[in-house]
């Protein structure tokens, strides 16, 4: 969809067509354009990836030498592809295609085959070419490489996917996981940046340097830092599998290019040929590299060769020069194809540093949109492929190492063939990448972070599930600095990132979210054409001498790359006839209750799919009685959020009734309860796998033993529960049997919570000669509201249900209607919710006239005000005009003297339940070395008494109870103590001798004193003897005062 046309075909307003239309609920005939668009940047990024980016990578990997029996053997890659996922061969299937829906349902991987065709040559002899799978790589769901891709609504549903399936994530262990997009520095740009923490590299550094992110076409990356030393010189610094390594500028320049040094002296002071300061720092730095005996370029190779080889691996048999070209190929401007251009680049880095140190040019932001690009999710996937590929190569030098001994005879392509099978796959590496988000590498890729790169795509509901495609993160580095800078919204951020959406806490202003109108710009465009263009239009190419002074002239940079020079007078046409956007920046309107309502939106129990059938999520929330908000903004419309509903309208009524609604309590109506007002249900999904349960027992399969009493008739002759039954804590969950013996196992339903077996999938494995083994049974627990849930409406007014309160004692208006939510009156004036005050007339009077009204901000004005327009509205329907109406008393039928604020609301629901958060303990686990009980609600642990709360019973006076919380519940124990030498650990039982009988009594003696009658009992808690105990190793002596 063109970016011109899309917005300008946006619906007027919001309405009712999904009441009236005919058809509602029936596939159309394409997808929902706005919807597919949010996920756009995701999959056009893996189809690049996986397309044009493979072959790059392909292409970007140098062939790897190594000796074998005084051979020497090269291998390189020629071309690798990426099929679409499929059954493994030999497998029993109607359809080789394998589909999503299949992968969830099965908890398994979605992943299509990684072929490769190796060129391998000895002794720089080719050989020829070997077709070699590489293991498995996940695909991203809707992508080019997915059995999906295409697919009409239709189809889709056939397929057991939503009709709006997205895709834009990728199945691993039948989990949805999103490839998180980061925020990095833009790429091949200089940047100006001070930092104080420079200052600590080394002596001399000062905290003025320029960084710059040099990025290959396939996406691999290195950091690069220019840093000004207070002598004058000029560090240049990068890293190179994850180590700093520093080079002094000399000796990069004069490595780059066979020039004398007057001839890089004169293209250093380019445009500062008056600086005399500059002039020396730069003799000086000629100099350094003079005095070490490199006169010429290949002495300077020559001289870095036989220092970098060390960190390098590469083979002996490569000569000095040869590992110094290596390493300016990979670490020193690593965007620019020539020598030449890198260092007409380095010099323009070297100039902007000493201006910028010498406070002639302002510090750059790096914090600004300006200076920063998205690593997309086919980006990363890219890079990490590209670093696996290289990897491999290694694993089979290393597997030839190992075991080449064993080949017979010379090299030939079938022992070739038996050493690649040898080789590490990368199956495992991308699964662990994105079950984990943990990025294992070398040479760390580039990133300032190697975890969190990839979250779950959790469905708990529609606007929750679509976050995760729109969020951009900054970068899990920048969390832990002190610093509230990164964290600021700029102004240039307009238009870019929603200024309300981002977290409150630790992520706050480091996650945000893209404007519906953001665009991530996948494809890179050629700029080939681009340098010939600019010197026709008046730039002077960079080996020539441009018409003024080069003080008067300005650099041209194109993608990293210096193009030339441009006179001060040309440069205003130059850019004049270059196209351009203009780009206003504007004011934002925030207010902490819509950032509450972000987060909360995230949390509410909705309608998240409508494939619940086919699912096999951990956990998924259901309301049962979802509805269409009668006021919502256009975009809700515009992106059909209809199919996927998160809440009900609710009456409610701003009134302090009982004092059940205090501090954000609210009070429902229990026949609204009776009713179905929010009731809901959660789906949790079991996987019981008998191979993993029973390691190594080949014939355990499911069913039951004929008459077992343990079974009681409960489960079927499967060995599982049938669906629809019951299951309250204690009942048989399923059962399974030995073939061999007959014996019978049964598992029982664990949980205190009694559900409905809702369905039972029966999985087999990836090749499908699975026996009866492996079963998914989903659970629906029912979870209707009750007092202590959590409700929200859309404007950050939080609360929990208080009181279900009989409608008979309700308050009532005139026409006998009872409101659902009575809503404290206190929540409003502190908080300044207006929103909520005007939507609940805007839903009254949609209510009375049948109308949807728009709720999008800035609709209305101080001309046309919002009260004016929704009080008419309501004035025309026969009621007050402010919204009010007169209450009559539930308890006596006596009319309120005041007029109450009554409208409709609409509330959401969230997952937030007092039955997954009530915590109770009588007696239970304990710890085994303090003897204290345990923590954590799922272990039936207690809650702690910490300090605070001792503080606190002290202030009180109550110290019988502290003494019973601390001690008496916690871990009171009886020792014995010698009351003459104080000790807790020398009274022990004394050792009978043989003669004496089992029934003697035997005394208690300490061992220090040698007698019985100074011992006594004493209560302490057993954690004060383990400290005793654990002084006395340390050789500190305890002594108790027995009074």
């Amino acid at each position: 969809m063109d970016f011109s046309t899309k917005w300008t075909n946006l619906p007027k307003g919001p309405s009712l067509k999904n009441l009236t239309e005919r058809g509602f609920g029936i596939p159309k005939e394409t997808q929902h354009a706005a919807v597919q668009d949010l996920t756009r940047a995701h999959i056009e990024s893996f189809d690049q990836a996986v397309t044009e980016g493979l072959s790059r990578v392909v292409q970007g990997i140098p062939p790897f030498e190594f000796k074998f029996r005084n051979d020497r053997i090269s291998l390189a890659f020629v071309e690798a592809t990426i099929h679409s996922p499929l059954a493994a061969k030999g497998s029993i299937c109607r359809d080789l295609r394998v589909f999503p829906a299949e992968c969830r349902g099965r908890r398994c991987s979605y992943k299509g085959k990684l072929v490769a065709d190796i060129s391998w040559s000895v002794n720089d002899i080719p050989k020829g070419i070997i077709k070699q799978s590489l293991g498995q790589v996940p695909i991203m769901v809707k992508s080019k490489l997915c059995n999906l891709h295409g697919l009409s609504p239709k189809e889709l549903v056939e397929h057991h996917e939503e009709a709006e399936e997205m895709g834009g994530y990728f199945i691993v262990n039948g989990i949805e996981k999103v490839i998180r997009m980061l925020i990095m520095p833009r790429r091949n740009y200089p940047i100006a940046m001070s930092r104080p923490k420079w200052k600590s590299r080394g002596q001399g550094y000062t905290q003025y340097g320029i960084s710059m992110r040099c990025v290959k076409q396939e996406h691999t990356a290195i950091n690069m830092n220019l840093h000004y030393l207070d002598n004058g010189t000029v560090m240049l610094n990068f890293i190179y599998q994850k180590e700093l390594f520093f080079l002094p500028l000399g000796f990069a320049l004069k490595a780059l290019v066979d020039f004398t040094d007057f001839q890089i002296y004169q293209e250093l002071i380019k445009g500062r040929e008056d600086d005399s300061f500059f002039k020396s720092c730069v003799s000086e730095m000629l100099r350094i590299v003079m005095e070490e005996g490199c006169t010429t370029r290949s002495k300077v190779l020559n001289y870095l060769g036989e220092r970098f080889r060390v960190k390098m691996n590469l083979p002996e048999w490569y000569t000095n020069e040869q590992c110094a070209n290596f390493l300016l190929d990979e670490c020193i401007c690593i965007h620019l194809k020539s020598d030449m251009e890198k260092f007409y680049l380095l010099c323009l880095m070297t100039r902007k540093l000493f201006t910028f140190a010498k406070q002639e040019c302002m510090e750059e932001n790096p914090d600004s949109l300006m200076c920063q690009e998205v690593l997309t999710p086919g980006q990363l996937y890219l890079m990490f492929l590209k670093e696996r590929l290289t990897a491999w190569l290694v694993s089979v030098k290393i597997a030839v190492d190992k075991r080449g001994s064993r080949l017979s005879g010379a090299v030939t392509a079938e022992n070739m063939v038996k050493m690649f099978n040898l080789g590490t796959d990368l199956t495992k590496p991308f699964e662990y990448l994105l079950a984990t988000g943990n990025l294992s590498s070398k040479t760390g890729l580039g990133m300032l972070q190697n975890t969190g790169l990839c979250v779950v795509a959790d469905k708990l509901n529609f606007i929750r599930y679509l976050s995760h495609f729109r969020c951009v993160h900054r970068g899990a580095a920048f969390a832990k600095m002190r610093t509230t800078s990164v964290r600021k919204l700029l102004p240039e951020s307009w238009g870019f990132l929603c200024p309300v959406h981002t977290p409150d806490g630790e992520p706050c202003g480091l996650m945000n979210h893209m404007t519906a109108s953001c665009e991530i710009v996948g494809p890179a465009l050629p700029t080939t054409t681009l340098p010939a263009l600019l010197c026709s239009l008046g730039v002077t190419p960079v080996d020539g001498s441009p018409g003024q002074a080069f003080s008067d002239c300005y650099h041209v940079v194109l993608d990293g790359a210096m193009v030339g020079w441009v006179e001060a007078e040309l440069a205003p046409i130059l850019v004049d006839s270059l196209p351009g956007r203009d780009h206003t920046p504007g004011a934002f309107p925030s207010h902490p209750r819509n950032m509450y309502q972000c987060q909360m939106g995230k949390q509410t129990m909705g309608f998240p799919l409508h494939s619940y059938r086919d699912r096999s999520d951990n956990k998924l929330y259901r309301l049962q009685t979802p509805q269409s908000p009668l006021v919502r903004p256009y975009m809700y419309d515009h992106y059909n959020m209809d199919n996927y509903p998160i809440g009900t309208n609710a009456i409610v009524a701003v009134i302090s009734y009982t004092g059940y609604d205090m501090e954000d309590a609210m009070i429902v109506n229990k026949s609204s309860w009776e009713r179905g007002f929010a009731h809901g249900c959660i789906y949790k999904t079991e996987l019981v796998d008998l191979a993993d349960k029973m390691k190594g027992e080949d014939n355990m399969v499911f069913g039951t033993k004929p008459g077992d009493p343990k079974v009681n008739d409960r489960l079927d002759a499967d060995g599982l529960p049938p669906i629809g039954s019951v299951l309250h804590y204690g009942d048989p969950f399923y059962s399974y049997i030995n073939l061999n013996t007959g014996q019978s196992y049964v598992t029982f339903y664990k949980s205190q919570e009694s559900c409905v077996v809702d369905n039972i999938k029966i999985c087999s494995n990836d090749t499908g000669s699975g026996r009866f083994k492996r079963i998914c049974i989903t659970m629906r627990v029912p979870r209707n509201p009750t007092i202590g849930d959590k409700f929200a409406s859309r404007h950050g007014q939080k609360g929990i249900l208080s009181r279900l309160w009989p409608a008979e004692d309700m308050p009532f208006t005139e026409s006998g209607m009872c409101p659902d939510i009575l809503f404290n009156p206190h929540g409003f004036p502190s908080r300044m919710t207006i929103g909520m005050l005007i939507e609940s007339m805007a839903g009254k009077s949609g209510a009375l006239h049948g109308l949807s009204h728009d709720a999008t901000p800035f609709t209305f004005s101080e001309e046309s005000s919002a009260l004016e327009y929704f009080g008419d509205l309501l004035r025309a329907a026969g009621y007050n005009h402010y919204g009010t109406e007169r209450l009559y008393s539930g308890l006596s039928g006596v009319e309120l003297e005041a007029d109450i604020f009554i409208g409709v609301v609409y509330y959401q629901r969230l997952r937030h339940m007092v039955s997954d958060k009530f915590q109770v303990r009588t007696t239970g686990a304990r710890d085994k070395v303090t003897n204290q009980p345990v923590g954590g609600r799922n272990i039936q642990g207690g809650i702690r008494f910490g300090e605070m709360e001792r503080d606190a019973l002290l202030a009180h006076g109550s110290s019988f109870l502290l003494h019973d919380r601390l001690f008496n519940c916690s871990d009171r124990s009886v020792a014995q103590v010698c009351i003459d030498c104080g000790s807790l650990l020398s009274p022990l039982l004394e050792k009978p001798p043989p003669s004496w009988s089992a029934m003697r009594h035997r005394k208690t003696v300490c061992t220090l004193c040698g007698k019985s009658d100074s011992i006594d009992t004493v209560s302490v808690p057993y954690v004060f003897r383990y400290f005793v105990a654990e002084l006395a190793a340390m050789n500190i002596k305890v002594k108790l005062e027995v009074k």
